[in-house]
């Protein structure tokens, strides 16, 4: 991770950044379902799950948000912050195996409502390793207008 400035006006519609895999163990499901309290059988009774429509565990879907925004995080913005995550869906079901990756595309630019600020959608879709979106959200950043220099 390192620091990197951009501005508002450095963002450029349909710019895009492609982040590395990374595949889902069953330590990820046990781990996730700590810290969130989520037990339900969909996730950790494999028993039971040979039984539903899916035949399998099936990743918490928060799971899948958490580790496929973790990996766009690649640089520190010290001219932005995270206003939140519109639009998200979980459109497919991921695995314990299953590897996962994100993309992300700068997709609207709009004045900001607070003097010096614009703000910027990204929009992520997560992937599987068949190529398959099974992840969806919109990403709204406040992101700071580049200083004018007086003449």
């Amino acid at each position: 991770m390192y620091f990197k400035s951009t501005f508002f006006e450095d963002y450029t519609l349909g710019d895009k950044r492609v982040t590395l895999g990374r595949t889902l163990t069953e330590t990820d499901f046990v781990v996730h379902a700590g810290h969130t309290g989520d037990f339900f059988p969909h996730h950790l009774d494999a028993e039971w799950c040979k039984t539903q429509p899916f035949g399998q565990r099936i990743a918490h879907g928060t799971m899948v948000f958490s580790i496929g925004i973790g990996l766009t995080a690649s640089e520190i913005n010290p001219e932005a912050f995270s206003k939140g995550y519109d639009r998200l869906r979980f459109i497919k079901p991921v695995f314990i195996g299953n590897t996962i990756r994100s993309e992300v595309t700068i997709s609207e630019k709009t004045e900001g409502k607070k003097p010096g600020y614009g703000q910027v959608t990204e929009h992520v879709e997560i992937f599987n390793e068949h190529g398959e979106v099974v992840l969806a959200c919109d990403h709204l950043l406040v992101v700071k207008l580049r200083p004018q220099n007086p003449a």
